[in-house]
């Protein structure tokens, strides 16, 4: 194919972080088609077209009910066979914040299918933060051993920086030993030390073992709570002018993204 994979940044009422995810990606050697989600209903759109599918942050639907469930429910709903055939076929979806709970809500993670949150209890939510309030910071990420098919290896282990800007991010997981198991953990936050924490601040939401970012058995779904197309330049650190934040992590993960896509 194309070397210049196509992404689909889905748009809906509420959606806000879908500019710069979609500049993270061409920085990344991609093409980002800004699409709302009416135009995939109406067929206007149709995702067969992309290698790519990107659910960036926001407030999808002003987070009515409970955030991302009323995009999720249109994608379960709506498009389930479509969303389906993409990840049957090996192709990318990236989830970040919001897009992570909008990827809970349909099912789409932690099982890769649509039809399997169906079929059993889901076990699966992202809550409101320990804390009961929103949080803006930068933290530490644990990168564990994983499946997810856009972390180099050679990033494996590592400790890395991002933002994350959440009021529900509070990870739980009925079956975490088989998330374990399967390789699905991909982000933990972590402590000084580079040990996952449940221990605020260092854990902005009290998700157990830390676990903010997940993806399906197979590696192609990932959704993360942090923001990565917010750490794609050095200056976006908050401590920049003294040095830190050179080798921003944002970079490495739409890179990565980007040359799995490009292979499909």
């Amino acid at each position: 194919m194309s070397s210049q994979p196509k992404a689909l940044v889905l748009n809906a009422p509420g959606i806000n972080c879908n500019l710069e995810t979609g500049f993270a990606i061409e920085q990344a050697g991609g093409i980002a088609d800004q699409v709302h989600i009416t135009q995939l209903e109406s067929g206007d759109k149709r995702l067969d077209d992309y290698q790519m599918l990107v659910l960036s942050g926001g407030f999808s639907h002003g987070d009515d009910i409970a955030s991302g469930r009323i995009l999720g429910l249109e994608l379960r709903q709506r498009l389930p066979e479509e969303l389906n055939t993409f990840v049957a076929a090996g192709k990318a979806v990236l989830g970040i914040c919001n897009g992570f709970q909008v990827l809970v809500e349909s099912g789409l993670l932690p099982y890769g299918r649509i039809d399997d949150f169906e079929d059993k209890s889901p076990g699966t939510s992202l809550t409101t933060n320990a804390t009961k309030n929103f949080d803006c910071r930068w933290g530490k990420l644990f990168i564990p051993p994983s499946v997810c098919q856009f972390i180099p290896d050679s990033w494996e282990s590592s400790v890395v920086e991002l933002p994350s800007a959440h009021a529900e991010g509070h990870f739980r997981h009925d079956y975490l030993d088989e998330l374990k198991e399967n390789g699905q953990i991909v982000f933990q936050y972590c402590d000084e030390a580079g040990l996952p924490t449940t221990d605020f601040p260092a854990n902005p939401n009290g998700s157990v073992a830390g676990i903010t970012g997940i993806c399906d058995a197979s590696g192609v779904v990932l959704g993360m709570m942090p923001h990565p197309e917010r750490a794609v330049s050095p200056w976006q650190h908050p401590n920049w002018r003294r040095g830190e934040g050179q080798n921003p992590f944002g970079v490495v993960l739409f890179n990565g993204l980007v040359d799995y896509a490009s292979e499909l």
